[in-house]
Order: structure tokens, then C-alpha cells, then sequence
């Protein structure tokens, strides 16, 4: 009877435990906050009035967070004008929200404006 008690409170902690091991919510948001930052950045570009001849336009965007987790854009690695200075008229001191935030960090995000 002894042996039969100490194996289920022996279940019962390793079921538990493995439960709060496997909250998926926690751990996506902690493994890559650059995805939530690139999410907010597609956000903040997404309405534009670009009227594309052929194909798309890509960039390479690298910026910096603020003290006030504000994007400061770096530079717009791009052969188009354009592109460049729309890119940094949407994101420049545009407030961000980053539960991984770290003043200073560098971050490089890819952007393509595609037709449509």
C-alpha cells in the first residue's frame, strides 16, 4: 500500500512538471523576439502606394532600439532611392514593443515590397 502511494504522488509531480514544461506560449516569445520585431516592422511598412514595374524591391534594413524602444535605422542596404527613404520615413522613432529588449542591440531585418 506504502509503495502504491509514494508512485502516484511520483506520477503526479513528473505529469505536472512535464505540463509546465511544454507552455508553448512562454516559449516562443522568449526563443525569438526578432520575429515579433519583424511582424511590427511588416506593420509599420505594410500600406504603401508603390506602383511596381517588374518584380519587387528588397532591402536589408539594420537599426537599433532606443532607451524609449524606438527603431533607429542604421541603413537601408538597397540600389533604390525610393525604397530607402520610404523605409526610413515609416520605421525612424517609430515605438516598437519587445519583451526581450535590449538598448543598443543591432538588429538586421529583411524587407521586400512586392506587387499587389
Amino acid at each position: 500500500m506504502r509503495k502504491l502511494s509514494v508512485l502516484m504522488v511520483a506520477a503526479m509531480l513528473l505529469a505536472t512538471g512535464s505540463i509546465f514544461a511544454n507552455d508553448s506560449k512562454k516559449n516562443s516569445k522568449k526563443s525569438d523576439p526578432t520575429k515579433s520585431l519583424s511582424t511590427q516592422i511588416a506593420d509599420l511598412l505594410d500600406d504603401n502606394s508603390f506602383v511596381l514595374e517588374k518584380g519587387d524591391w528588397t532591402a536589408n534594413v539594420r537599426f537599433i532600439l532606443n532607451e524609449d524602444k524606438e527603431i533607429v535605422v542604421l541603413s537601408v542596404d538597397t540600389d533604390n532611392e525610393m525604397l530607402e527613404g520610404f523605409v526610413k520615413s515609416r520605421l525612424n522613432y517609430k515605438k516598437v514593443d519587445n519583451a526581450a529588449y535590449k538598448e543598443g542591440r543591432a538588429f538586421t531585418v529583411p524587407v521586400r515590397i512586392t506587387e499587389g
